[in-house]
């Protein structure tokens, strides 16, 4: 293993063997997995060593399985990262068997309907193909829809925003009851690392308005309005480095990881200690724990860390 490659993965270990004090007070057990009013006693799992679809599987579980946030008949929208024309093992877009696996267990769930889609960086076509996410999630009973035309999109208003105060969502959200967002882990060279607060600019129509006005307030801005009830975040293979779209499988390390949480803030605090980054060291993290997004403050919450 190369000497770089050895020290990313360390890194990456790191968070999820690290002590309490330096990742929140982890617990291993799943026997107090329900606080008295029924909901989940975990504020944020993180799983490492398997495949996707098995970390998924045991994640879901600790949180009190897929049925905790799908009600039998219900509309969900399951939002991975399909931005870049590029295939799975470039780690530039999420995992196509993890965004199976989300859309098999609401299914059984009961919903109704299970929407995937993404406004695409490149033509979406080749993106929905090469990345696998067409197929995956399809073949899972998913309806693929695509993001590719303003005529999808609606005129929103964002009270709390600061610079995005107005913004065009994708119909979809503006439908469905439950609202998956599915991100993958990885560098990007405007924002420093691309994870679930971010993966939300694929929701909204004019990204670019992002970029000319703050990127990491606009990206704030948004999730004051949408948050998403469940984040997943796809840490298998990450791209440590030419983000977001990388170069070569070269920018890639495989780090069989994941992190779930229904705090958005949270889940990319965790998921920037993979990066050797401290939270506050990403803009739009410490924005949204200063705006009442959610919590950066891991040590707050009660995590519960499981290895496959």
């Amino acid at each position: 293993m190369k000497r770089r490659e050895f020290i990313l993965k360390s890194i990456g270990a790191g968070v999820f063997v690290g002590s309490a004090a330096t990742f929140g007070g982890f617990s291993s057990t799943l026997a107090s997995a329900y606080r008295a009013d029924g909901k989940t006693a975990y504020d944020l799992v993180a799983v490492r060593g398997g495949q996707p679809e098995q970390m998924f599987n045991r994640g879901i579980a600790a949180l009190g399985g897929m049925k905790t946030f799908v009600k039998k008949g219900q509309t969900v929208v399951v939002k991975p990262n399909i931005a870049w024309d590029k295939p799975p093992e470039m780690a530039a877009n999420t995992h196509p068997g993890l965004v199976a696996r989300i859309v098999e267990h609401c299914l059984e769930a009961g919903a109704r309907e299970v929407y995937v889609f993404d406004h695409t960086c490149d033509e979406w076509r080749s993106a929905y193909t090469n990345s696998g996410i067409e197929k995956a999630a399809r073949d899972a009973g998913a309806r693929v829809v695509p993001g590719n035309s303003e005529r999808y999109y609606h005129d929103i208003e964002i009270p709390k925003g600061v610079r995005l105060t107005n913004a065009k969502e994708h119909e979809l959200l503006l439908e469905s009851d439950v609202f998956i967002n599915v991100p993958v882990l990885k560098h990007h060279g405007g924002a420093s690392i691309t994870v679930s607060m971010k993966n939300l600019m694929g929701n909204v129509w004019d990204r670019r308005y992002y970029h000319r006005n703050n990127l990491h307030q606009c990206i704030t801005d948004y999730t004051t309005y949408r948050v998403p009830d469940l984040n997943v975040v796809d840490a298998y293979r990450v791209m440590m480095r030419n983000g977001p779209r990388g170069i070569s499988v070269e920018d890639v390390v495989t780090m069989q990881s994941m992190v779930l949480s229904t705090d958005i803030v949270a889940a990319d605090a965790a998921s920037s200690l993979m990066f050797g980054l401290q939270p506050a060291d990403v803009g739009h993290i410490r924005l949204g724990q200063e705006m009442g997004v959610g919590t950066m403050d891991l040590e707050s919450l009660n995590v519960n860390r499981l290895r496959m």
